[in-house]
């Protein structure tokens, strides 16, 4: 029933005039409100649970490259490498060893280590990155040289995650811990391929 279907119930049926007929439809149309509200807050979360997918491969947060920036660069999870880089998660100040005024100030800060890395256009490289926390989980999220997202990985706790990258252009391909900004960042330096004049 639409507000007006309720002002002329209400004035139809208890002859009302002026307002006490407005009051009438405030009151009816804030209670059809409450009620609403009140079935989304009992029934949303049942709601939004049957409509998850049931254990997706990968969290829709976290992507490998998409057709179109696959162009720039391909990954995959294996293939044959001609060079592999390790990239170590870093702990420069944590709440568990400190120092204590820095964690206080800026909050834990981590870094890549090597922070820098160059590769050959079209040579398979291999990254494996090594997440060395225990208890903290990072990503990686490579920009292309126009700042455009082509990727973005969880880096579980104590895990290594190794992905083939194979870079089509050259040039700086900045990457970034998302969850630990500013300060845990990078860059892959794009050089022409071996030969190429």
């Amino acid at each position: 029933m639409r507000v007006g279907e309720v002002v002329m119930s209400v004035e139809k049926d208890a002859n009302l005039s002026g307002d006490r007929m407005k009051t009438a439809a405030f009151t009816a149309n804030r209670n059809r409100r409450r009620s609403l509200i009140l079935a989304l807050a009992i029934f949303w979360p049942l709601i939004y649970v049957a409509s998850a997918p049931a254990a997706p491969p990968m969290d829709k947060h976290y992507y490998l490259p998409d057709s179109a920036a696959s162009k720039i660069v391909s990954v995959a999870r294996e293939g044959k490498a001609a060079a592999e880089v390790t990239v170590l998660t870093e702990a420069v100040a944590i709440k568990e060893t400190g120092p204590r005024q820095t964690v206080a100030k800026f909050g834990e800060v981590y870094a890549f280590s090597p922070a820098f890395i160059a590769v050959r256009r079209e040579a398979p490289t291999m990254l494996t990155f090594w997440n060395l926390q225990p208890d903290d989980e990072h990503d990686f999220m490579l920009a292309a040289p126009d700042s455009s997202v082509l990727m973005h990985l969880k880096l579980q706790p104590l895990t290594k995650t190794s992905f083939v990258f194979t870079f089509h252009e050259e040039g700086i391909f900045n990457f970034y811990c998302a969850v630990h900004q500013p300060e845990m960042n990078g860059q892959i330096l794009v050089l022409p391929a071996a030969g190429a004049k």
